[in-house]
């Protein structure tokens, strides 16, 4: 029996569930049936303004507060997840199909861990003294005000945590949208923020398209836009907001490089490969799709990882023991099934997968390539689906050069047991997230983010406080001041 994720209402605006039918219903899809097994709607003009009112008025209520009651609220907010995290794990699940072995683990701890950490920076925000002879400047750093984030469907709590608890933690109120595949968690979240002792208004979340998103972005209250998601999607949202001169985080796509050398540890380097590509299937921005293994290792690290592949569970997502779930959406399941015909159509050799399992849902194997050349479709573009690409390389600087040829610069990867050689290729990578004999590792005490056309600015670490903060310098003057005439 599945349980019933119908959430009490489409919104949660100004402290409270808020419901508009008159907003487009949007049906939230099981993956791994293709039940339809709740509705929501999105947000009307009317509750738009509310949400946005409500923010600004929450904000400066929010700002007068110490660091240090901020983050209590956070702290608190952040062990109610843990409370209840199999359940918010089951509802996590139900909105993305992944398995529950995943969410567990992976979503609503890591939101979890977000506001614990951002929590604990509350109280540490501040300023500097700066001696000039007889007079002094000091810096204040002050919250932005209103933000908006615009979320994605493949982490949706984890990111509505991402954006909400460093905006938080630096004095600014939060207008969430979730992505319309995905509208479930981020309404669990606001709530919790609530009961935690948020203000009302001070985190809200609002349903809908991309009509939505751009009537937050457009609005002359919004001091700050987050988004994650397409590069295209990503393009759109920075053009709209530089009108506004607005305050802009994109984390976009990718085509990451993954490079396994001979000496690699061949075990620990197939890891790398499998989380890099089939974790929560495939579905991740930062996976490393393009793995590049050195020509001696080639049919060893194919054998190897064929052979782990014996290991997947495609079985019932609520049931602990599966561990690879369906794509999010049929759409999606498309999108994947023409990339695979690409690659078999432009010479690929097809290792493993590239089937669909006869089964209810949006289900697609898990799919590796070999013999993969840079100029094919399946190595140049972001597939956003389990499939791995697998190229041969000689040289390092053969293969560096490579790895950056591409407009995209989220992660990189690299497996040897030669620490120089490692350390030498993170600092080549032209990448704003990598990885040394580890992969898709993102702690929130680690700054992530991308280069290139993969974004702009960094969620997580110290470093995002600079994204949700501004920085104000104030001149005090200890003498009679002076003037030429």
């Amino acid at each position: 029996m599945r349980m019933n994720i119908q959430p009490t209402a489409s919104h949660f605006v100004n402290g409270q569930y808020r419901e508009d039918t008159a907003g487009e219903a949007i049906p939230v899809v099981y993956p791994a049936t293709g039940e339809v097994i709740a509705t929501v709607h999105a947000a009307t003009p009317a509750v738009i303004e509310e949400a946005l009112a409500s923010a600004a008025r929450a904000q400066k209520e929010w700002a007068a507060l110490r660091g240090v009651e901020r983050g209590r609220v956070l702290r608190r907010a952040a062990d109610l997840i843990r409370e209840r995290n199999r359940d918010l794990s089951v509802i996590e699940t139900h909105d993305t199909g992944k398995p529950l072995s995943e969410t567990l683990v992976a979503d609503a701890l890591s939101g979890a861990d977000a506001l614990e950490y951002f929590g604990g920076l509350a109280a540490t925000l501040s300023g500097e003294h700066i001696q000039l002879g007889q007079d002094f400047v000091y810096t204040r750093r002050e919250p932005l005000g209103v933000c908006v984030g615009i979320g994605a469907w493949n982490y949706p709590t984890q990111i509505a945590a991402w954006k909400g608890a460093p905006a938080l933690a630096c004095g600014n109120a939060m207008v969430f949208k979730p992505s319309e595949t995905t509208p479930l968690g981020a309404l669990k979240l606001a709530e919790i923020l609530m009961e935690a002792g948020a203000p009302a208004g001070l985190y809200n979340v609002v349903q809908g398209m991309g009509a939505v998103g751009s009537a937050l972005i457009a609005d002359p209250r919004v001091a700050k836009v987050s988004i994650t998601g397409s590069v295209p999607t990503g393009t759109k949202v920075y053009e709209a907001a530089a009108k506004g001169l607005k305050h802009v985080t994109l984390e976009l796509g990718g085509k990451s490089p993954l490079i396994v050398f001979e000496d690699a540890d061949l075990d620990s380097a197939v890891s790398g490969a499998i989380l890099g590509n089939f974790y929560s299937s495939g579905q991740v921005c930062s996976n490393g799709t393009r793995v590049f293994v050195q020509r001696g290792i080639k049919e060893a690290f194919l054998a190897r990882l064929t052979e782990r592949l014996k290991g997947v569970v495609m079985g019932d997502p609520l049931d602990e023991a599966t561990n690879f779930g369906p794509m999010v959406s049929e759409r999606q399941r498309g999108i994947v099934e023409g990339f695979i015909e690409k690659g078999i159509a432009e010479g690929a050799r097809l290792v493993a997968g590239g089937r669909r399992p006869d089964r209810p849902g949006f289900w697609i194997e898990p799919t590796v390539f070999a013999d993969v050349t840079d100029g094919m479709t399946i190595a140049r573009d972001e597939i956003f689906g389990p499939v791995m690409s697998v190229l041969d390389f000689d040289t390092e600087e053969e293969v560096l050069a490579r790895a950056n040829a591409t407009e995209f610069g989220l992660a990189a990867g690299v497996f040897t047991r030669d620490l120089s050689r490692g350390h030498r290729v993170a600092a080549g990578f032209e990448a704003g997230t990598c990885f040394i004999n580890a992969y898709n590792l993102t702690p929130v005490e680690a700054p992530f983010g991308g280069m290139k056309r993969s974004g702009i600015g960094r969620e997580n670490g110290q470093a995002a406080i600079e994204h949700y903060s501004q920085l104000k310098s104030v001149y005090v003057g200890m003498g009679p001041a002076w003037a030429p005439f």
